[in-house]
């Protein structure tokens, strides 16, 4: 496991938390960490996605969850006003991550004025407001509404794949000029309709690494405070190698917490092995990673249903990790015992090294060094066999 978390990597990492505690009282950094875990757990995030009807939001709503149309579970769709009522639909791995479907703008029902307190405006942390064509006075009205609230939104061009396979019959097409049409057409909608800075995202709603989705993911992330923009890298689809990356980069930081709180827990002996370690936080941990990777089989289905593939092929490019389902106490202290050789004398001698500021060596030092690494060595696993994973789901 992790054989290239090298003693040299560990080595600066470790240092940097050193130099990070210096002149600090450790029990006070302890439970800082330990409230801010609890923080991560409880952070919730409300996605609101609106718009015309048949603007392809019940779809985006899917495809958000890393579902298809036609799975239990999914959003309704049509072209026709399908929903009524602000339909809620928690992410089926991360259910504190919640997408809402709301009613159609600019229907009989739903006058613009009096929508937002119609759907509970309050609910949400952000708006995506969906079209599949052009941008309407109803958008704008809303979107004006919305901020004046002190919320923020996002325009959204939905079906961007559906108008460039229109326009790929054509001679000489251009798949840039096209974009950069339909980007054109958007953006003097919104200028009609007064909006006076308008900013539109080109999307598919299936397929999220195509076009500008990753632009909007990132507009998301610098706009969302630190919690909430975790709770969305953890519950975005794993859909392309920089998706991975923040996600690696996510739970690298909630390492740091989780091995420091181990370290306030205490010396907590494994039995028959020389090692010290809070099993139950590695254990929640490791499934946890397994979840924000995809590597359960929740995720795994979902994504075999939309890349039509047999789940069976996509485990197959498992090689290093488990299962979300499969870590369990007895698998983590197996794993220990297998790391014993390089993970155990690496823990003990860093270890001696962090006495001064972590305890004694049968105290908090051993233990929170032998989490780090376990954790440490298992996240560069998981991402590993995400990526094998991605690249299967790709293939032809």
């Amino acid at each position: 496991m992790g054989a290239s978390i090298s003693k040299a990597i560990v080595r600066e990492e470790l240092q940097k938390l050193m130099d990070d505690l210096e002149n600090k009282n450790l029990p006070d950094v302890i439970q800082k960490n330990s409230n801010d875990l609890n923080l991560v757990k409880n952070t919730t995030l409300d996605i609101a996605v609106t718009g015309v009807s048949g603007a392809g939001k019940s779809s985006l709503v899917n495809a958000l969850r890393g579902m298809t149309d036609f799975e239990e579970g999914a959003a309704e769709t049509g072209e026709t006003q399908i929903t009524m009522e602000p339909q809620k639909y928690p992410h089926p791995t991360f259910p504190k991550v919640t997408l809402w479907d709301l009613p159609g703008i600019g229907t009989p029902q739903f006058e613009p004025k009096k929508y937002l307190k119609k759907v509970n405006f309050k609910e949400y942390d952000f708006f995506i407001i969906a079209a599949s064509n052009r941008f309407t006075t109803n958008d704008v009205l809303l979107a004006r509404e919305i901020q004046r609230m002190g919320k923020k939104f996002y325009y959204v061009r939905t079906k961007v794949d559906v108008s460039i396979d229109s326009e790929r019959r054509k001679p000489n097409f251009s798949e840039e000029k096209c974009l950069e049409k339909i980007r054109t057409y958007c953006k003097d909608n919104l200028t009609q309709a007064r909006e006076s800075v308008p900013m539109v995202f080109l999307i598919s709603r299936w397929d999220l690494h195509l076009y500008e989705f990753p632009l909007l993911q990132e507009t998301l992330e610098k706009d969302l405070d630190g919690l909430k923009r975790d709770a969305l890298i953890a519950a975005l689809p794993a859909f392309s190698k920089e998706v991975l990356e923040k996600k690696k980069a996510s739970m690298d930081s909630l390492i740091w917490k989780i091995a420091l709180v181990s370290c306030g827990i205490g010396a907590i002996p494994v039995p028959g092995l020389s090692l010290f370690c809070d099993i139950g936080i590695l254990v929640g941990t490791m499934r946890y990673f397994c979840n924000v990777f995809g590597l359960d089989e929740g995720s795994l289905r979902r994504l075999a249903n939309r890349v039509g593939k047999p789940i069976e092929v996509l485990r197959s490019a498992i090689k290093k990790s488990p299962m979300a389902s499969q870590v369990t106490k007895e698998f983590v202290i197996d794993l220990l015992s297998k790391s014993l050789l390089c993970g155990a004398l690496m823990a003990v001698e860093f270890a001696l090294n962090f006495v001064p500021v972590l305890g004694s060596i049968t105290g908090g030092a051993l233990s929170f060094v032998t989490t780090f690494y376990m954790l440490k060595s298992f996240l560069h696993d998981v991402k590993e066999d995400a990526e094998n994973v991605r690249a299967k789901a790709a293939g032809s």
